[in-house]
This record gives structure tokens, C-alpha cells and sequence, in this order.
């Protein structure tokens, strides 16, 4: 199934409804600031298995977890003050964040150095999901030719019906990758250079 929401003016009512999708274990399509992902409840262990399944990776690939404000990214990710200083500065925005994981983290979305991937897009859709769901989404990139650019949403919807749970069409978005940042131990390292801008954390 396929819902249209505005881009700039999510409509509640379909928020609702894709949150709901969520809060009932399925696995949901959206839209980011850098592209399409794949996505379902962090914590919910038989929808976080299809993900895996979904996407042909096997458990040591590290996903993203989406965040929607820093008080839940804080649950989640260890920040001291140069952590969170350096988030505030970029979040919301294109930017994957490597930090050290909680141990409130689901273990099968953590890899042998216990760090995670945490993600604030820059996207009033998914911001407004995240509002409404209350919780973090565990996100991954689209299975497959699905990261294409322009994904057709309707071949998704068709090759992947009986996968996926809901697709939210948010408008044309040309793919690209987000740019990763490891921050260890007070240590930056550029790990992907994508659509975010790195020029700050090469000074």
C-alpha cells in the first residue's frame, strides 16, 4: 500500500497512520533527506529479523537507528559534551553518526565493538513519523535495484507486497549516500563521504 504525504505539510492523519504501521511490527518505506530507506521498530525482534532478511544482510551489518530529537538519541548513544556539541551542530541534517551504544540497544543492532549508527534526517515527513510514533526506527537502504535513483515506489509496491507493510510517497529523491562520522573516544574519523558536508571535520 502507497500513501501520498505532503513534504512540507505531513498531513496527521496519514502520520498517524504510518505510525500505527510501526507500533504494530510492520516494516515501512519512507522517505530521508539523501534517499528512500527501509524501515520498522527498533525493538520489536521479529520485525528487525525480516528487515535483515529484506535487505540480504546478515547480522554484523550495521543498520541506522533514526532519531527525532536529541533526548531520544541520547537513550540510545553514549555522548559526552563533544559529542553532543558536535551533533548539535549538524542534526538534523545528512550525517550518520558512529557512536557507542546503550545497552538499552537490542544486540543484534549493535556489532563486535558495541557502536551503532544513529541518524536525525533532515525531512519534515519522517521528523513528524517520529514525533508521533515516540520511538526510534531502525533503518536500512532499499533491497536491491530499489536503490536506483528515482526508485519507482509502485515497482516496489508490486515486487514487494506481501514484505512490505506500508510506502510513503514523499516526493521525487535522487539517492545519494549520507556521510558517516565516527566519533570514538573524542577521535573523528570520516568514514563515508557523502551529501553531508565533511570540510569541518577535516579541520
Amino acid at each position: 500500500m502507497i500513501i501520498k504525504i505532503h513534504p512540507q505539510n505531513p498531513q496527521p492523519r496519514l502520520i498517524q497512520k504510518a505510525a500505527q504501521v510501526l507500533r504494530d511490527g510492520g516494516i515501512l518505506v519512507f522517505p530521508t533527506d539523501t534517499k528512500y530507506d527501509i524501515g520498522c521498530d527498533l525493538f520489536s525482534k521479529k520485525a528487525v529479523e525480516k528487515l535483515y532478511r529484506l535487505v540480504h544482510a546478515d547480522q554484523k551489518k550495521l543498520f541506522s537507528v533514526i532519531c527525532t530529537d536529541f533526548h531520544e538519541l541520547s537513550k540510545y548513544a553514549q555522548m559526552d559534551n563533544f559529542t553532543f556539541r558536535i551533533l548539535r551542530r549538524h542534526l538534523p541534517g545528512p550525517y550518520t553518526f558512529v557512536l557507542p551504544g546503550t545497552r538499552i540497544l537490542p544486540k543484534i543492532t549493535l556489532n563486535k565493538r558495541k557502536t551503532i549508527g544513529v541518524r536525525m534526517p533532515d525531512n519534515r515527513i519522517l521528523l513528524e513519523l517520529g514525533k508521533e510514533y515516540g520511538a526510534p526506527i531502525l533503518s536500512a537502504g532499499l533491497p536491491g535495484s530499489a536503490q536506483d535513483s528515482s526508485p519507482d515506489l509502485w515497482e516496489i509496491d508490486k515486487s514487494l507486497a506481501h514484505e512490505i507493510d506500508l510506502i510513503i510517497d514523499g516526493g521525487t529523491i535522487s539517492p545519494t549516500d549520507s556521510s558517516v562520522i565516527e566519533l570514538i573516544d573524542g577521535q573523528v574519523s570520516i568514514l563515508r563521504e557523502g551529501q553531508g558536508d565533511v570540510t569541518w571535520f577535516q579541520q
